[in-house]
């Protein structure tokens, strides 16, 4: 819809509104801010990722021990 709407002056515009808004005093408390909020979303994928690798490498045995929802319900 919009296609290559942006351009560099779309930029400049976001960047002296952002620097209106926030101050220039502030812009590095909020540039690290969101830098160590992105280094800890890295750090969560990362776990997850890992998480999702060691889940994987189980036995193949495991699943065919849980036992099944109808069995359960039987019980």
């Amino acid at each position: 819809m919009f296609g290559n709407a942006l351009t560099g002056w779309h930029l400049v515009i976001v960047l002296a509104v952002v620097l209106l808004l926030f101050g220039a005093a502030k812009l590095p408390a909020l540039a690290k801010s969101v830098g160590q909020s992105a280094r800890v979303f890295r750090g969560e994928m990362r776990s997850m990722k890992s998480d999702d690798a060691a889940g994987t490498e189980a036995s193949p045995g495991t699943a065919a021990e849980e036992s099944s929802p109808a069995e359960a319900v039987r019980e």
